[in-house]
């Protein structure tokens, strides 16, 4: 029997009231994994955090070159969500801990024509988000999962992490966040995902 949509919602539901859990919680279309799958675009990057830098530039007032330890004397704050992937994986309860993204870009003095953001990664990866979503509590600039530093193949040394979202959005190895006046399409939105990757209405794919 084809596996759709309407029965991995099924199975998503009956996964999480067996273990005691809301099934409101999941997604239309998701299924439930105790695992943490690994999906990336290209080779891991290396990294040396005494050479390592993020910039915050675009559409501000006092673009940031940030390196390691000045993003970790931001204050440190940690989060218990729910993350959703595109594939149809959820993973409910996943906690990790980083630096507000709204945090750095009060720093950097946003201009009020910045609406969007455009993060750049190592590797070349890109993907586009509206600015408002990123001032939200639990967005972040996450470096650690589970209490732990981020191992490689989940984005190390630092991630973003956008749980409202399908998972591509929190983009791995970020070296960049760039504001803008005017959306533009990331990797994956230029190759067919939807710009907008709300889980809970399935935006998936633009067509």
């Amino acid at each position: 029997m084809a596996v759709t949509s309407k029965s991995l919602a099924a199975r998503g539901r009956k996964q999480a009231a067996e273990r005691g859990l809301d099934p409101s919680r999941i997604p239309p279309g998701q299924y439930l994994t105790e695992r943490f799958p690994v999906l990336t675009y290209g080779d891991n990057p290396p990294f040396d955090l005494s050479t390592w830098t993020l910039t915050v530039d675009g559409a501000v007032t006092d673009p940031l070159t940030l390196s390691w330890d000045e993003l970790m004397a931001f204050d440190q704050v940690t989060v218990t969500v729910d993350i959703h992937c595109v594939t149809r994986w959820s993973k409910l309860d996943t906690t990790w801990t980083g630096v507000r993204v709204r945090d750095v870009l009060e720093r950097a003095g946003v201009t009020p024509e910045a609406r969007f953001v455009m993060a750049h990664c190592d590797g070349g990866y890109t993907t586009n988000m509206p600015l408002e979503l990123l001032y939200d509590d639990d967005v972040l600039l996450a470096h650690a999962y589970e209490g732990r530093p981020l191992e490689p193949d989940h984005g190390a040394p630092l991630r973003l992490l956008v749980p409202k979202r399908y998972f591509w959005k929190s983009a791995k190895f970020l070296r960049r966040l760039e504001l803008l006046a005017e959306d533009r399409q990331g990797f994956w939105e230029l190759n067919g995902y939807h710009n907008d990757a709300d889980p809970w209405k399935e935006q998936r794919h633009w067509f």
